[in-house]
């Protein structure tokens, strides 16, 4: 099975930082981690294990604004 959920939005600082405590909150312990993507709750089963990659972008182009941006991406084996 491969599905994939997504969504893209704009948020104050206040709420991507809620948001991403939940999501922390979520996948803490043991046991599923329920997950909002835009306006649906997908249910996952993270492994005891979770890589974790993070990357920076920050940009200066000659023509236009600068740019700043974080990339995380979480994979694991599901527990089941």
């Amino acid at each position: 099975m491969a599905d994939q959920t997504s969504d893209s939005s704009t948020m104050s600082r206040d709420e991507l930082g809620e948001y991403l405590r939940d999501l922390a909150k979520e996948l803490e312990g043991e046991g599923e981690a329920n997950v909002t993507v835009g306006n649906k709750t997908v249910t996952l089963d993270p492994g005891a294990e979770i890589d974790c990659d993070v990357e920076v972008d920050e940009r200066s182009p000659m023509v236009g604004s600068d740019v700043e941006g974080i990339i995380v991406d979480l994979n694991w084996k599901p527990q089941g």
